[in-house]
C-alpha cells in the first residue's frame, strides 16, 4: 500500500464514521429525551453495563458522568451475576450498550433488573432486538455499516455509542446548571482545577522568605536582598511598612545603562512607584493571567492598606501547570 492509498483510507474511516454521527443527529427523538429525564429524575446513581467494545464506551461513558456531575458506576454482566448485581437499588437507572441486543450476558442480568424494579435505557445497534423490546427506553445507536472494510469490527458504531453517552452527560450537566467550579471539585488534581481553586494564599511566599527593604537603604544592600531573596526582585517599604515601590533585575539594568555609578543611590532612586499588586484571596490562574498581561515575573500580594504579606513568581505557576 503506497503513501496515498494509506492517506484515502484513514481518510475513509473518518467519512464514514462522521457521517454515521451525522445520521444520528438527525433521528434523535423524544426517546432521548426520555432518557435525560429519566436519569435527571431518579434519586439513584446510573448502572452502565456492556460487554466487550461495548463495555470499554460503557466504562468512558461512566467517567464522563462522573466527573459532570451525574453518579455513575460500571456493572460487569459477568460479575453481574456472581455477587455485584447487589449495588444495584431501584431507585438507580440502569443504561446497557450493546450493538446487537441479543448478548447472552446482558439477556440474564435483565430479568433481575425488573425483578428489582430498576428502570432500564438500552443504547443499541438493533433496536427491535430481544434487549430492546425488554427495555423501558431504547436509544437509537444503529449505523449503516461499520469502517472495517469486511463490516465486522466495532468502529463506527463504538463512535456513536459513545457521542450518545456524551451526550446524555452533557445534557444533564447543563440541566444541572454544573458549573466549571463544580468541575474542579471532582478534578483537583488536574489543570482545570489547579485554575478554579488554587488560591494565592496557598501557594506565594511569606514572613522572611519575601525581598523587602526600606526605601531609604543603600541600593547595593537592596541588591542583596535581590540575590538572597531569588525573586528577581524586592518590595520597598515606607517608615510605616507599607508598599511604596518595587525593585526588578530590569530596574537594575535599565538604572546602569543610564548611570555606572551606583555609590549613592538609595532604593528609592531605582524603584518602580506602581508595583503590581494581588489579593491573597484571588486565584493563582488570575496571578498567571495579571503577569502575562503586563510582561512582568513576580507579583507582590499585599492587604488592604497596602502591607506587603507575600510574593508569587511567574515560575511558581507554570511549575504547577497553571499555564
Amino acid at each position: 500500500m503506497n503513501d496515498k492509498n494509506i492517506l484515502n483510507n484513514g481518510r475513509d474511516v473518518l467519512r464514514i464514521e462522521a457521517d454515521a454521527l451525522a445520521a444520528l443527529t438527525e433521528r434523535l427523538d423524544e426517546t432521548f429525551t426520555d432518557a435525560v429525564k429519566l436519569i435527571y429524575n431518579s434519586q439513584g446513581r446510573v448502572i452502565v453495563s456492556g460487554v466487550g467494545k461495548s463495555g470499554i464506551i460503557a466504562r468512558k461513558i461512566v467517567a464522563t458522568m462522573n466527573s459532570t456531575g451525574t453518579p455513575a458506576i460500571y456493572l460487569h454482566p459477568g460479575d453481574a451475576i456472581h455477587g455485584d448485581l447487589g449495588m444495584v437499588r431501584q431507585d438507580d437507572v440502569v443504561l446497557i450498550l450493546s450493538k446487537s441486543g441479543n448478548t447472552e450476558e446482558i439477556k440474564s442480568i435483565l430479568p433481575i433488573f425488573r425483578r428489582i424494579g430498576v428502570k432500564v435505557i438500552s443504547l443499541l445497534g438493533i433496536k427491535d432486538s430481544p434487549l430492546g423490546k425488554q427495555s423501558d427506553i431504547v436509544l437509537d445507536a444503529g449505523v449503516r455499516e461499520e469502517a472495517c472494510p469486511h463490516n465486522l469490527a466495532p468502529t463506527a458504531s463504538t463512535t456513536v455509542a459513545l457521542a450518545l453517552g456524551d451526550a446524555l452527560a452533557v445534557t444533564l450537566l447543563k440541566m444541572r446548571d454544573f458549573s466549571p467550579e463544580d468541575f474542579a471539585l471532582f478534578h483537583p488534581g488536574g489543570i482545570l482545577g489547579k485554575r478554579l481553586l488554587l488560591k494565592i494564599e496557598q501557594i506565594m511566599s511569606t514572613g522572611d522568605r519575601v525581598p523587602i527593604v526600606h526605601q531609604a537603604v543603600a541600593l547595593k544592600d537592596a541588591i542583596l536582598e535581590i540575590t538572597s531573596k531569588r525573586y528577581g526582585a524586592t518590595c520597598v517599604v515606607d517608615d510605616s511598612g507599607r508598599l511604596v515601590g518595587i525593585i526588578t533585575d530590569g530596574d537594575l539594568r535599565r538604572m546602569l545603562e543610564r548611570d555606572t555609578d551606583m555609590t549613592n543611590l538609595l532604593a528609592v532612586d531605582v524603584m518602580s512607584t506602581k508595583p503590581k499588586t494581588i489579593s491573597s484571596n484571588l486565584l493563582a490562574s488570575t496571578a498567571l493571567e495579571l503577569m502575562e498581561k503586563h510582561k512582568i515575573t513576580q507579583l507582590v500580594i499585599t492587604s488592604e492598606d497596602m502591607m506587603p504579606l507575600g510574593m508569587v513568581h511567574m515560575h511558581e505557576l507554570v511549575q504547577l501547570g497553571l499555564r
